[in-house]
């Protein structure tokens, strides 16, 4: 909760605080769907020019920048962009050596194509994301390798992409170490007993949920992937083009997956993967010492760090201006409005209706925060708990409804979802295959829609809905007695 004396406030009141994102949201609209220029420079200009022109509303002009400063400079934001600047490195390193060449052979032998290849990508990146805790770490390692080979092996870009962004997002749904489940299982408290929602038990009772949406999921990118695909005349392009020495190169990044799922630490794993690909490159000559870091004729730099470094700075960009309209949003009291409106909602005291508001809470915030998922349950796990306990339901039951929806729609609401740009901008540098715009991503990203719709269905049945019993325990039917309102506000200040 933000105090009045330290609130941002604006000429004309508290909508003055949406002049920024309204502005970035005008921008990505005329770039997207009526230039159709898919750049995203241009969204972060549109981004920039908000923040500039908001600020001139602020009644302190200082204290407006102060707060964008405040969202820039938040621990999760410098974390995300961090791991974006290390692990596009990564995914030079894995371009670089052609290992996509090495799946095009692989795939090509053994007879996988078209839609079977789809569905095995899914599936193989479903366990990797799992592996490794991070959809984004998982997207940057997955599009170099399956993209362009499954293009080759006839497969539809459009549903390979999908594939690739809804493998990474089930990892993030349901593996224990992902930040989504961790703060997900954190923010929601017992009130019969100490502590909060146990992550053992939260992923056990999400397990049904996310499993049956990955199989669904799985089918549908089998079906309807054999249709788009070609599965004919793809076989010799592939014969010519794929060679097994590169699928030496999986070796680091096996390192990678294993020191990920290890030590729990992106950037060691990154890192150790990173000098272990380097070395084993130049050993098979797969790299060349130029390859790594060079300087070319015309005094420009080369070599895949580089390369790396420049495909990823626009979207850095673009995640400062985001994190600094967040920071705007956060001071000016725009989500202390948001939980008062929700948890003073009678609608909300049923548990249904308070799966729904949670639901509708949680597709809000992380549209906000433009999908990114772990600020976004950092902001509304609190409401969430608070809106979730008032009808005696279970922790695990609430950070299950707000994972699930933060997961499925909330990661992909079209035109400004980060994991659709994130995506679109690991469909580029490919000889082989199309640069796909990010809202045509949307409708191929089968897992979380499906997955979306299953929690709908448990909302709305009560499939697996379960009620915090006299010590915490799970409970098919809620205690007569509910915890008052002036105990709710009592233990959310505490």
């Amino acid at each position: 909760m933000i105090e009045s004396s330290e609130r941002l406030e604006f000429r004309g009141g508290i909508m003055g605080a949406l002049i920024a994102p309204a502005t970035f949201l005008v921008g990505v609209i005329a770039y997207f769907v009526i230039f159709r220029v898919f750049d995203m420079n241009a969204l972060t200009a549109s981004g920039l020019a908000g923040l500039l022109i908001a600020g001139l509303f602020a009644r302190r002009y200082s204290q407006f920048w102060d707060s964008v400063i405040l969202g820039v400079s938040s621990r999760t934001s410098i974390t995300l962009l961090l791991i974006l600047l290390i692990v596009s490195l990564v995914s030079a390193l894995i371009k670089q050596t052609g290992v996509s060449g090495g799946f095009v052979w692989l795939a090509s032998s053994l007879g996988v194509s078209g839609g079977w290849f789809i569905a095995v990508t899914f599936i193989v990146v479903c366990a990797i994301a799992m592996s490794t805790g991070t959809s984004i770490g998982t997207m940057f390692t997955a599009f170099p390798i399956f993209y362009p080979a499954g293009v080759i092996l006839g497969a539809d870009p459009l549903l390979l992409a999908g594939a690739i962004l809804s493998g990474a997002l089930f990892g993030d749904n349901l593996a224990p170490i992902s930040d989504s489940t961790i703060v997900s299982s954190s923010t929601q408290k017992y009130r019969n007993k100490e502590g909060s929602a146990e992550i053992g038990g939260v992923v056990r009772a999400r397990a049904k949920y996310s499993l049956v949406a990955a199989g669904i999921s799985a089918i549908l990118f089998l079906v309807i992937g054999s249709l788009r695909s070609d599965e004919g005349g793809s076989t010799a392009q592939a014969d010519v083009s794929g060679t097994p020495l590169s699928l030496i190169m999986l070796i680091p990044i096996a390192i990678l997956l294993f020191v990920a799922f290890w030590k729990r630490d992106i950037f060691l794993a990154a890192t150790i993967g990173l000098i272990s690909g380097i070395a084993l490159g130049l050993l098979t000559g797969l790299l060349s010492l130029s390859d790594v870091m060079s300087a070319n004729e015309d005094g420009t730099p080369g070599g895949f760090l580089v390369a790396g470094i420049a495909d990823i700075l626009p979207l850095i960009g673009l995640g400062i201006v985001i994190f600094g309209i967040i920071g705007v949003l956060q001071q000016a009291g725009i989500f202390d409005l948001i939980v008062d409106a929700v948890a003073k909602s009678a609608f909300a005291k049923t548990p249904m209706g308070a799966e729904i508001a949670i639901g509708v809470g949680a597709l809000a915030t992380a549209t906000i925060f433009a999908g990114v998922n772990g600020p976004s349950m950092i902001m509304f796990g609190p409401v969430a708990d608070r809106i979730g306990a008032a009808a005696g339901l279970h922790p695990y039951r609430r950070a299950n409804v707000m994972d699930c929806v933060t997961l499925g729609l909330g990661s992909v609401v079209p035109v400004v979802s980060s994991f659709l740009l994130i995506a679109s901008l690991l469909t580029q540098g490919h000889d082989s295959a199309p640069v796909l715009s990010a809202p045509s991503i949307f409708l191929a990203a089968f897992y979380p829609l499906v997955l979306t719709l299953v929690i709908l269905v448990a909302i709305l049945t009560g499939w697996g809905r379960r009620f915090e019993g006299a010590n915490g325990e799970e409970r098919k039917t809620p205690l007569p007695a509910r915890i008052s309102d002036d105990e709710l506000e009592a233990s959310t200040r505490g």
